[in-house]
């Protein structure tokens, strides 16, 4: 059966960021996952982690200047330095909330562009990283966005990501596949997941194409894809990326079978 993480940066909304743990712990989640925790001390989200019984699986490394538009800085040339900065600072944090799993942005690229000038920038961080990662006992994941929604964004192919992984030639780097960018991007969900399975360490999901829940108002049979991941002995973490409809609770009834049974 999936095991479900909460992703509190898109659910639980109604609630400022810190009250969202214990507005999860109460739906019934044991795990939860967001974009990025730096704006808090790590003192205060371990605490509110350890206090409810929550498991953090999942977060993004610093991602540039993200009010400014930015989506990561890993491929982006003349921005190494910064990048090295921000393993360092998802590191420590990954360390305090004793979270195994970072996501590393790849960034957007310019129009018209040379790919290859920033996959060898891309390829060179990621080793990186990757090393630094592995010494803290940490998995590094990237993650294909779709450009529909993400214009320009550098990583948008599952086979990319793939290629991307072998050339950096680490046993730390993997893949984190998101249902949702998947979809928009590429389709074939069942067999892209069969193929690569061996290098996924995190699965996202969402409803096409609103991004709300994935349940029966969207395009894709999730129960049938639930079931063709179990049948590939994944055991990872399944993170609900989406945002609800209306009130988050209200929106949790498709978790009912997989045994998330809300408590108000």
């Amino acid at each position: 059966m999936p095991k479900f993480a909460a992703n509190l940066t898109m659910m639980f909304n109604e609630s400022e960021f810190l009250d969202r743990f214990e507005s999860a712990a109460e739906a019934g989640f044991t795990a939860v996952e967001f974009l990025f925790p730096y704006s808090y001390p790590k003192h205060e989200l371990r605490a509110r982690i350890k206090d409810l019984g929550l498991s953090v699986v999942l977060f993004n490394l610093p991602p540039g200047r993200w009010e400014a538009g930015e989506r990561g800085i890993a491929a982006l040339p003349g921005r190494e330095s910064e990048f090295r900065e921000s393993v360092k600072t998802a590191l420590d944090y990954a360390e305090a909330l004793e979270c195994p799993r970072l996501h590393v942005m790849a960034g957007l690229i310019p129009a018209g562009a040379e790919e290859r000038d920033f996959e060898a920038t891309y390829t060179e961080n990621l080793r990186y990283a990757s090393r630094a990662a592995k010494s803290s006992g940490v998995a590094l994941l990237i993650e294909p966005i779709n450009t529909r929604d993400f214009p320009g964004y550098f990583l948008y192919r599952t086979d990319q990501a793939r290629r991307i992984i072998e050339k950096v030639a680490s046993d730390n780097l993997f893949l984190q596949y998101d249902v949702y960018h998947a979809q928009i991007s590429e389709g074939f969900l069942v067999e892209t997941l069969r193929t690569n399975i061996e290098i996924i360490r995190h699965i996202q999901v969402a409803g096409v194409p609103g991004r709300h829940e994935p349940d029966e108002h969207q395009e894709i049979n999730y129960p049938f894809l639930f079931s063709a991941i179990d049948a590939t002995g994944y055991s990872g973490w399944i993170g609900c990326e989406y945002r609800p409809r209306g009130g988050t609770l209200q929106g949790l009834a498709w978790l009912r079978p997989y045994g998330i049974k809300p408590v108000r």
